[in-house]
């Protein structure tokens, strides 16, 4: 691979070029002509980055004619970035090995655990490693949870969310480290690509330069956008930040208790910051208005953004969740002795006397004992499956205020390929739509050199959760008019759906308003041989894949922490039932 990556896709629109594109000479790779004798034949000039809309192709030369548009690049990969020398990911690579280094158990724990989303399936990995017996119960037909996806009668994949893996995720890094599986990640150019409202079909880009340190690379990449903010408002802004950049995450929890408009306003910040970034911003989070969304959670990712030079880098899976990321996991799991059950989902958490949990009963009438059970479902299913007797507990009470978000992702496969687009992830800014991509050129499973798919969050989605797909696709094309202008029009008079799907998720991930941070439960609770994992529990990271693989990692190290004791009940338990 090239210093600038790898191009999968391009467009040739009417450009006359001096070297004959079907010369012999030339091999074609996914729909581009590449030279046999030059791997960096798409390397344009005065540029270190592809993947969008250029003007000036210096490897290949053309002479452009009238009313014609340029060479468009539409898929690239670049290399992965250099994340193991960050402080966090040595941290979570000690946190990892931690697992497969300590002692091993005379009895191995059987761990049942409820939920095979990325929770479930990183506490399931992590005890695996450690020596113990995870049985995984998911109540689907499929793995993921809130990263699952279906495939439909013409063998295309739809998802539940557009997921995003960044820089900044250590212990997810990490995880695809371990698997042996960094390739399957497709990794962008470092830039954050906004629409523009009021000049439709245009965006405005906030570019990393990889030469420079963080935060300088982070501040050069706002100093350079002259589009979206004046420079009094940047200078607003930049102060603002001061206080969170130079307080650390102590500051950070403690801002749980504003919201992303109320901190703006408080530091001083123009309004007009919050309305051209920070609504494209707390969508994508947490798929909620700054109005709602605590600040603390803008602060964790600005935190990680600003103080790692690749933390705001992005990759795509090269594929479907399930099969691309879930299914090696559960192949490691196996490997070490562990089970994975698909369609078994619990009817009831049943308890012994001393209101520990005895079993999980399935609703297929199964019952499943252990010596220790997890839960690693969202956190609406707990509350709902929760034992009458362990509501006035403390810490189960706390979890009411927790309440998952409803959000929806919508799939458009289009007749054409839309050309007012990147291989990138693009914030939408529009009211209705949070972020999307088209995933034809993002993702190598998906890619399509003749027609478009975008996948798009539709977000905020309270007040559509109920309203019918065709809908939702009415007002998501609606919306789609103003981005590609001259390509899609509401009434499909310009590009026409092929087909559609409508993923609805009534509860996600959890709605993070202010005063939520000390709801969040740890992993251990007060329940012997009872635990938590979940991007709700308490850890560092943001409702997030992230969030979740770390809770599960924690979850995991509580259950091994807690070994002696835990081995000792199950000893009992089984001393009691031989006397019966």
């Amino acid at each position: 691979m090239s210093q600038f990556g790898h191009a999968s896709a391009v467009y040739w629109t009417g450009q006359h070029n001096a070297t004959n594109l079907w010369n012999p000479r030339y091999t074609w790779r996914c729909g581009c002509p590449i030279s046999s004798r030059h791997n960096n034949a798409l390397s344009f000039k005065g540029s270190d980055s592809l993947g969008h809309r250029v003007s000036n192709a210096y490897a290949i030369r053309t002479r452009p004619m009238k009313n014609v548009q340029p060479l468009q690049v539409v898929c690239m990969d670049y290399p992965r970035p250099e994340l193991e020398s960050t402080v966090n990911y040595l941290e979570a690579a000690y946190l990892s090995s931690s697992f497969r280094t300590s002692p091993r158990p005379d009895k191995p724990l059987k761990v049942v655990i409820a939920g095979a989303g990325l929770a479930g399936l990183s506490t399931a990995k992590y005890l695996a490693d450690a020596g113990h017996k995870p049985i995984l119960l998911e109540a689907r037909d499929v793995l993921g949870g809130k990263v699952a996806a279906w495939k439909d009668d013409d063998g295309d994949w739809y998802e539940t969310g557009l997921h995003i893996f960044f820089g900044a995720y250590p212990n997810v890094q990490n995880l695809f480290g371990e698997l042996g599986i960094n390739d399957r990640l497709q990794w962008k150019e470092h830039s954050m690509i906004f629409a523009m409202p009021n000049k439709p079909g245009e965006f405005s880009r906030f570019d990393f330069l990889d030469i420079l340190p963080a935060p300088l690379n982070g501040i050069w990449a706002i100093l350079k956008n002259n589009e979206m903010l004046t420079w009094p408002e940047k200078v607003k802004f930049a102060i603002g930040l001061l206080p969170a950049m130079v307080g650390g995450q102590a500051y950070v929890e403690a801002q749980d208790g504003l919201t992303v408009k109320d901190w703006m306003r408080k530091q001083g910040v123009p309004d007009r910051v919050t309305t051209e970034v920070f609504i494209a911003m707390s969508k994508a989070l947490n798929f909620i208005n700054p109005d709602e969304l605590s600040m603390q959670c803008i602060l964790i990712a600005l935190n990680r953004f600003l103080q790692e030079k690749h933390g705001s880098k992005m990759a795509f899976l090269d594929g479907n969740p399930p099969e691309r990321l879930c299914r090696p996991i559960v192949d490691h799991i196996q490997s070490l002795g562990g089970e994975v059950q698909l369609n078994s989902r619990i009817q009831k958490i049943e308890l012994n006397k001393d209101g520990t949990v005895k079993n999980f009963l399935l609703n297929n009438g199964n019952v499943i004992e252990g010596d220790v059970f997890v839960f690693a479902t969202p956190v609406d299913i707990l509350k709902l499956l929760l034992p009458e007797d362990w509501k006035e507990v403390p810490y189960f009470r706390k979890l009411e205020k927790l309440v998952g978000v409803p959000v929806i992702n919508v799939h458009i496969w289009f007749d054409r390929k839309l050309r007012n687009t990147y291989d990138h992830l693009l914030f939408s800014r529009s009211h209705l739509l949070s972020v999307y991509a088209d995933m034809s050129v993002t993702c190598k499973e998906y890619y399509d050199p003749h027609r478009s798919m975008l996948e798009l969050v539709f977000a905020p989605a309270e007040e559509w959760i109920s309203k019918s797909d065709q809908e939702i696709i009415d007002a998501t094309m609606k919306e789609l008019a103003k981005l590609f202008p001259d390509e899609i029009s509401a009434d499909q008079s310009k590009a026409k759906i092929l087909k559609y799907h409508v993923v609805k998720t009534p509860r996600s991930v959890y709605k993070t308003v202010p005063d939520c941070e000390p709801c969040r439960p740890l992993q251990r609770s007060p329940v012997e041989g009872f635990y938590l994992a979940g991007d709700y529990t308490k850890q560092k990271y943001l409702a997030s894949m992230e969030g979740a693989v770390l809770s599960g990692k924690f979850c995991a190290q509580a259950i091994v922490q807690d070994y002696e004791l835990l081995a000792l009940r199950s000893q009992k338990k089984l001393g009691g039932a031989s006397l019966v």
